[in-house]
């Protein structure tokens, strides 16, 4: 899988956290998580349906 053209980012609310955060980074169908600590300790990717899943169930608080 190529992420060489990932547009990463990481959460605005990300900062005074103690460094706890991650950097998603998008591209044609897929999307790469990685530690923003440790950007070459590996990425988790997932489909964009998957993440988009993901988000769907943290915004409807599903996921306690």
């Amino acid at each position: 899988m190529d992420l060489s053209r990932a547009a990463w980012r990481k959460s605005s609310r990300s900062s005074g956290n103690g460094g706890a955060c991650i950097e998603v980074g998008p591209t044609t169908g897929l999307v790469g998580i990685r530690d923003t600590k440790d950007r070459d300790g590996g990425t988790l990717v997932v489909g964009r349906a998957v993440f988009a899943g993901f988000l769907g169930a943290i915004k409807a608080d599903r996921l306690r």
